[in-house]
């Protein structure tokens, strides 16, 4: 995007912000449910910034603008933000203010500033939070009910009206009304009589549903208020066809427009309702409910749908499969295809998602393809594009990180290959992440132990080595939904959520030589149940994932017994799972990327 459409736009945003009497105006990364990843409308700190990262904040004052965002896209964001005039602030390096702290800065000359954000997009903790750190820095003030983006983004895209369609139960697992009756049973716990479920992931695996309005995400823009006896799905008329309305109806879940959902709230009959903070827009939180008790506690939700229920796991596993044969064929056509020449970054992720796309079930990619050859691949979040895009050559690294959606289950899988000669740096990088990544997959744990606790267990053998990344280790994968779930995650941050059996998550750490070249491996995981003792009971970890890691890079004295006998092990079980799925000449590729070291 060209550097002056960004100036110009800011100024326009300013001219605004002047009129309104505002002093700066804060841009959060997601839209009205608090997702990740957000439909076109509400994209706009991406379309005011330039910054197409999936996480970061962009403030504007009068005179200034800078853009938060955190290490995964800090080689991005520099390159994107460069000739803008937006400074970047560069999240857990040491030095970089706050957004209050930066504002208290800029604005400490005015009396009372008043400092605006919409509070449809923010959730009310972040805006809570924000008010009273506002409140303490010169009296600032917090206006939440202005979006100068309706004044100066011409032709925004509208609200998406794609249809919803219903996941059948042969994949979910468990019917609607089962899900509902659970709920209902957790809220009684919590002595709260129903709930407002904003978060478009929870709502799509309550109600079996998935839909097509989210880049990647199979989940569909709503709301569903649900009360102790009946439930209600505030959506676009539009997206139900009568099969899905009928369906609704049978589950006892009546429909609303979308844009009523505060209508919907005033009307709520109960004693209380429990709203999450964290996922609850502002605006939806300050609904006027004045015979109701609003009760923001954390939503049972995401908890009971990060547990996979047997059909789910048997669908993961299932998925694995498919995804295995897409990436074996992908791996053998590779390095010959590299070494004859004509390829690129934006080539062979062409090739992996056509071959994804034979395999059945396939829906959609879970996530837009890392292809990062040589330097490309220190960039976490990096995306090739026409002006990035370069050619391989046979030799150095490939990071490779992809995923997609079936009907039955969701991928994510990261394989660094070697195109050909390596450096001694390299292949010592790449044995290190592969020693880490291999400790993960060897934990055993308490059952309730937190992500934050095992997290150690992976970084240790890079920390020995004086190495560290600053992303997180690992996180949930949902079922047929966003490749990213929660609430537990692996990272360094404290993540108090505990890890139980039947939960996916990812392994993937990754060591990043800025400017040299970037390794990861990543596969997904089900955490099992091992063993119970007299003190207490213990869980293990398998991988779903199925595929070759390459072991040409590997500098096999750096790697224990243990680490070894794992990797043949592993190795052992792909080749036997994936072989029978095979053509002559791919099963004998595969036996030697997975013969035993």
């Amino acid at each position: 995007m060209q550097k002056e459409t960004i100036r110009n736009r800011i100024e326009r945003l300013r001219e605004v912000m002047r009129r309104e009497h505002l002093s700066a105006f804060i841009f959060p990364s997601t839209d009205p449910h608090h997702s990740e990843y957000v439909p076109d409308r509400w994209r706009g700190r991406e379309w005011i910034s330039g910054f197409n990262g999936s996480a970061g904040t962009f403030v504007a004052t009068l005179d200034k603008a800078a853009l938060w965002t955190d290490p995964r896209y800090f080689l991005a964001a520099a390159a994107q933000l460069d000739g803008t005039g937006i400074q970047l602030m560069r999240l857990k390096v040491a030095g970089t203010p706050s957004i209050p702290d930066w504002l208290d800065q800029e604005l400490n000359a005015i009396d009372g500033a008043e400092v605006g954000c919409d509070g449809w997009v923010n959730s009310y903790d972040d805006v809570e939070r924000l008010r009273s750190e506002l409140r303490e820095r010169h009296g600032m003030t917090l206006r939440i009910n202005f979006d100068p983006l309706e004044r100066i983004w011409d032709n925004r895209p509208q609200v998406p009206g794609n249809k919803v369609g219903i996941h059948p139960l042969k994949y979910a697992g468990e019917p609607v009304s089962d899900k509902l009756s659970r709920i209902r049973r957790q809220l009684r716990q919590q002595h709260c009589n129903g709930m407002l479920l904003s978060t478009l992931d929870d709502i799509a695996w309550t109600l079996n549903l998935r839909g097509d309005d989210v880049h990647c995400n199979p989940v569909f823009v709503a709301y569903l208020l649900i009360a102790s006896k009946k439930a209600t799905l505030f959506i676009d008329p539009r997206k139900l066809t009568s099969e899905v309305e009928d369906y609704l109806s049978k589950a006892g879940v009546d429909t609303a427009p979308y844009d009523k959902v505060t209508d919907g709230l005033r009307r709520y009959g109960e004693y209380n309702i429990l709203m999450d903070p964290v996922t609850t827009n502002a605006m939806v939180a300050a609904a006027d409910m004045p015979h109701c008790y609003k009760m923001m506690l954390p939503s049972p939700v995401p908890a009971m749908k990060a547990i996979k229920n047997s059909t789910e796991i048997q669908g993961f596993r299932s998925a694995m499969l498919r995804d295995g044969v897409a990436m074996v064929k992908f791996l053998k056509w590779l390095k010959p295809a590299v070494a004859a020449g004509g390829q690129t970054e934006m080539s062979v992720d062409a090739k992996l998602t056509s071959l994804r796309r034979e395999q059945e079930l396939f829906r959609d990619i879970s996530f837009d393809t890392i292809a990062g050859y040589g330097p490309h691949g220190a960039i976490v979040h990096y995306e090739a594009t026409p002006e990035s895009d370069v050619a391989l050559r046979p030799e150095g690294l490939l990071l490779l990180d992809s995923g997609a959606q079936y009907s039955d289950g969701t991928t994510d899988i990261t394989r660094t290959i070697a195109l050909g000669p390596v450096s001694e740096e390299e292949r010592r990088v790449y044995t290190y992440v592969l020693k880490a990544h291999i400790q993960l997959e060897l934990a055993k744990f308490p059952d309730g132990a937190c992500g934050t606790q095992i997290d150690a267990l992976a970084r240790e053998p890079l920390w020995r080595e004086g190495l560290n990344f600053l992303h997180g280790t690992g996180h949930g994968v949902g079922s047929y939904l966003c490749v990213h779930e929660g609430p537990h995650q692996v990272r360094m941050e404290y993540m108090p959520a505990p890890l139980h059996a039947g939960m996916t998550i990812t392994d993937e750490p990754g060591i990043y030589v800025a400017g040299k070249f970037g390794v990861r491996i990543e596969n997904t995981l089900l955490i099992e149940s091992d063993q119970t003792t007299d003190f207490g009971s213990f869980l293990k970890m398998d991988s779903l994932t199925l595929c070759p890691i390459d072991t040409t890079p590997v500098d096999m004295a750096l790697l224990t017994l243990e680490e070894r006998e794992w990797l043949n092990a592993y190795h052992e079980r792909v080749y036997t799972e994936l072989a029978p799925l095979l053509n002559v000449e791919e099963k004998e590729w595969l036996r030697k990327e997975t013969k035993k070291i």
